[in-house]
């Protein structure tokens, strides 16, 4: 393996980061999302999120975050995977199917004034889908985490946090930036710094 690759690689996702710090759009979108957030938790509510292989890892990578700790020491905030409980999981794919995982989750976890954050780089992960759609029955606010184009999430979704980029790796790297940049700022708004 050439260090010259290694390079390569670096400088591709310092590549996209530098193109989401140039996008006032998105920067904005990241700031209203920050605050929908943590007007949930201040109104006591929950928010759940959603992925699926990598991105399930980021998804229960940033409800940890909020459940337990970003920075301070400081009361847990009510945060959830949603995929977490495999028999869950296991039993509502084989009973009916894979696509309706979230879905059948939220219709009996959530309330109005929840929020959702779902993670996808295609944009187009059924369950996922079906999830946001099933959120807009409930009055659950939905936040899309995607790449580039934003697929079905793009028109179904409250807001969209989509990553300019095409390649999985790179809007991956980038999802758990933005999660952490939301992480702290919401942090910071309810406990202060």
């Amino acid at each position: 393996m050439s260090t010259q690759a290694i390079s390569d690689i670096i400088k591709a996702s310092i590549d996209v980061k530098q193109q989401l710090l140039a996008d006032a759009h998105l920067v904005n979108q990241i700031a209203i999302v920050t605050d929908v957030i943590t007007k949930a938790f201040q109104n006591g509510n929950s928010v759940y999120f959603a992925g699926n292989g990598g991105s399930a890892a980021d998804a229960q990578h940033l409800a940890a975050e909020f459940s337990g700790r970003f920075y301070k020491d400081r009361k847990a905030l009510p945060s959830d995977a949603l995929h977490c409980n495999t028999s869950y999981i296991t039993a509502v794919a084989n009973d009916y199917s894979y696509d309706v995982i979230y879905a059948r989750l939220l219709e009996g976890l959530a309330k109005k004034g929840d929020v959702l954050v779902g993670i996808s780089t295609s944009g187009n992960s059924a369950n996922i889908v079906k999830a946001f759609e099933m959120a807009k029955t409930i009055g659950v606010t939905t936040i899309g985490f995607t790449g580039q184009k934003g697929g079905k999430m793009k028109d179904l979704g409250d807001y969209l946090i989509n990553i300019p980029s095409n390649t999985t790796p790179r809007i991956q790297e980038s999802h758990i930036l933005v999660g952490h940049i939301i992480c702290e700022l919401v942090e910071i708004n309810i406990f202060g710094k």
